[in-house]
């Protein structure tokens, strides 16, 4: 007897496909700059509220905002002592995350300078 053959199963969009989906998820938290500041700050320990309300200038209600929005997608723990609450990073690969994305952007630019510098040099003198 031989076996059966089944076919393929259907392949799932990718706009379907639950790990990518949650990925965007996460690249969409982390699309906004006082979030990405939020995690800058995070990278050397835990912080409170307050810390982060002064070092991002925000009132509470937009802190609360974006750290909520970094909690629910699992970036983000906080603990609870006394009246405040302390945040820290839930993953310490997220600073690595951080450090690799500022040597991306690093390199663009430089190559980007680097392009410029050639147009500029390649440019004709203008007549005075």
């Amino acid at each position: 007897m031989t076996p059966s053959k089944q076919p393929p199963p259907d392949p799932v969009h990718v706009r379907a496909d639950p790990v990518y989906v949650i990925k965007a998820q996460m690249f969409r938290v982390l699309g906004h700059p006082v979030r990405i500041r939020i995690l800058e700050l995070l990278t050397d320990g835990e912080l409170t509220v307050g810390d982060l309300q002064r070092e991002l200038q925000l009132d509470s209600s937009g802190t609360s905002q974006h750290l909520a929005a970094l909690r629910q997608q699992g970036i983000l723990e906080s603990r609870r002592a006394g009246t405040s609450v302390y945040y820290r990073l839930r993953d310490p690969r997220v600073s690595q995350l951080l450090a690799v994305a500022k040597q991306i952007l690093t390199s663009a630019l430089t190559d980007s300078h680097a392009l410029l510098g050639e147009l500029e040099a390649d440019r004709p003198a203008r007549r005075g």
